[in-house]
């Protein structure tokens, strides 16, 4: 289940509340029972150690240029 980062605007405490997805957008009471409440913008970092991508996963290979070097520019 996700997790959503809210901030109370009253007393400046920054929470967390799992919810399903659907609820996403609901308002939040903060730990101290106020209401008026943000939630906040997070990041979201997936990792993984698949060999997905155009070279299986290995690095790009250098070169100059606006393509990689490819076409000679």
């Amino acid at each position: 289940m996700p997790r959503y980062e809210f901030r109370c605007r009253a007393c400046g405490d920054t929470f967390e509340v799992n919810r399903p997805m659907a609820e996403a957008g609901a308002p939040a009471r903060c730990p101290q029972g106020h209401a008026d409440t943000a939630k906040l913008l997070s990041t979201v970092a997936v990792t993984g150690r698949g060999g997905g991508g155009a070279n299986g996963g290995a690095p790009a290979p250098a070169g100059g240029g606006c393509c990689g070097g490819g076409c000679g520019c």
